[in-house]
């Protein structure tokens, strides 16, 4: 048993516009923990693959991809977003676009893919303690985490908030476009045969619809308290 397996995991599950990211941000900046956004790395490796030209669904060149991308993430100074650089190119917005969120979706069905970046995900727990976004954080990377939560809203929730989102980053995207992405990507996330999203039996469920931030905070970090 390696040495890192003593730190403190909190693993926050969930789907596509949960509040996953925001959640997970201030929650590690209130513990004074790592933060890890697995859902950049597999963001970050489309993102690469779209800048070669290369076709989403060769499992062979998308392994390869996920093998070589260079990815790193830059603490914000001004309390935004964490930086990320792929390949040594500020990518942070171009993530956030539902174009990144798809190839995302569509790599991680690849079991290849997802096992190429196992090791780069565990490398991230390290003292004090690590807070660990993603999908399959409390079921697959980190099953032995001692806190779990799994975060969901309503899809027209989610897609609501993606929506101001995008919006104020002077995206143009519609409504109802987004809320069928945000379901067609939910039903191929809880579908795909490689760790499905799904809650960990031994996770904290929070139905975050109509809750606000601080609020949906306070319960996740009551549940280290425990």
């Amino acid at each position: 048993m390696s040495s890192s397996s003593s730190v403190p995991v909190l693993t926050i599950d969930g789907p596509s516009g949960s509040g996953k990211g925001t959640i997970s941000r201030m929650v590690a900046e209130k513990l004074g923990w790592r933060l890890l956004d697995s859902g950049a790395l597999y963001r970050a490796v489309g993102y690469a693959a779209g800048m070669e030209g290369l076709d989403l669904s060769d499992a062979e060149a998308m392994t390869r991809c996920a093998q070589t991308t260079k990815i790193r993430f830059q603490a914000a100074k001004d309390g935004d977003d964490t930086h990320v650089l792929v390949n040594g190119h500020d990518a942070t917005d171009e993530l956030r676009t539902e174009t990144a969120g798809a190839a995302a979706s569509a790599i991680a069905s690849i079991p290849s893919v997802r096992q190429a970046l196992v090791d780069m995900q565990l490398a991230f727990r390290k003292a004090p303690g690590l807070v660990a976004d993603g999908r399959d954080m409390g079921t697959v990377i980190f099953p032995d985490a001692a806190f779990k939560v799994f975060l969901t809203a309503s899809a027209a929730e989610r897609a609501k908030r993606r929506y101001k989102q995008l919006k104020e980053k002077g995206l143009s995207v519609t409504l109802a476009t987004l809320q069928r992405e945000i379901e067609a990507r939910d039903a191929r996330d809880a579908s795909r045969t490689v760790a499905p999203l799904k809650p960990a039996v031994d996770a904290v469920f929070i139905d975050t619809t109509g809750m606000g931030i601080e609020d949906v905070v306070a319960k996740v970090f009551a549940v280290v308290q425990t």
